[in-house]
């Protein structure tokens, strides 16, 4: 029988790196889906280039003056069709109008109709998607199918029926219910998908466990963690508002002919495209970078909270 005093002991090394891996640095911020998205973005030159271009038409609506200071209706038939001239650099319309005078003062009408549609479409979808999704019953089934009423109406194919019927009192604040109010269910679609994911988490049982109201629960918990959906389709519904806006002007049913915008423009130089071409192409010039802007915005944001494209990547 060995002897145990002289039999040899075998123990495993130490993982000193499996230890500093697996360390905590509890001076370190915890990381959560918002945190990432930004340290995600901003190392992306195509975001940055996005927000600059956004925030330049944004502030060319709010502030026309600062990117010129010709009067948009101080038109002169002595310059119709007129080529670029001093203090004039994109040339003069059919009316003799400064065109580029006309594309900052556009922004601010072409950028309210898509701001005031997109808050109405997302308002209402975000109420409808959150109480179909967290409730569900038989409020998730009428909710659910007045939504698919919605969403099987084209909100083009709308829009162009209110301003018909509502031709004496067409304005901005009637063009953006028409578009948002026909758009919102496919916000609603979304948000109702996130709100079903979101009522399954665990604070959320430990909530009604607590003791809270469903109601309180769904303002207080639900919602907050289900906005992110909301702000990548309120983004790219802001572009599709824009083009909405810019198509039912062209077509002679958004705005009056005496309320100046993008559409307005491109459809009043379309008389004129044969011997003034760039009437027409300059403020779509404008409409495609503004929708650019936005679109380009939407999907960057959408990667940057979507942790599976973020590790693709």
């Amino acid at each position: 029988m060995p002897d145990p005093t002289t039999q040899k002991h075998y123990v495993a090394p130490v993982e000193t790196e499996s230890i500093a891996v697996d360390a905590v640095r509890i001076s370190e911020k915890p990381s959560n889906l918002w945190r990432d998205a930004w340290s995600d973005l901003r190392r992306r030159p195509l975001f940055w280039f996005s927000v600059v271009l956004g925030l330049v038409f944004l502030l060319m609506a709010v502030w026309p003056t600062l990117f010129t200071a010709t009067p948009p209706d101080s038109c002169d038939l002595a310059n119709s069709n007129g080529g670029p001239a001093a203090g004039h650099p994109l040339g003069f319309t059919f009316q003799g109008c400064d065109i580029y005078a006309r594309i900052a003062w556009g922004a601010q009408t072409s950028l309210a109709v898509g701001l005031i549609a997109t808050l109405i479409s997302s308002f209402l979808g975000l109420i409808m998607g959150a109480l179909a999704g967290f409730y569900g019953g038989w409020l998730d089934g009428l909710l659910s199918r007045i939504g698919d009423i919605f969403f099987a109406i084209p909100y083009i194919l709308a829009a162009v029926v209110v301003m018909t019927v509502f031709r004496d009192s067409r304005s901005v604040w009637t063009l953006a219910l028409a578009i948002g109010g026909f758009a919102w269910a496919s916000t609603a679609r979304v948000v109702r998908a996130e709100v079903l994911r979101v009522r399954q988490a665990d604070f959320v049982m430990a909530s009604q466990a607590l003791g809270q109201s469903k109601f309180k629960i769904l303002l207080n918990h639900v919602i907050p963690n289900a906005i992110a959906p909301l702000l990548v389709v309120s983004t790219l519904g802001l572009a599709a508002a824009i083009v909405a806006e810019a198509t039912l002007s062209f077509l002679g049913v958004g705005l009056g002919s005496d309320v100046m915008s993008w559409g307005n423009d491109i459809s009043d130089a379309q008389a004129s495209l044969r011997v003034a071409p760039m009437a027409l192409i300059y403020p779509s010039i404008a409409l495609t970078l503004a929708v650019l802007a936005f679109v380009t915005l939407g999907e960057l944001i959408r990667d940057a909270l979507d942790p599976k494209a973020r590790a693709r990547r």
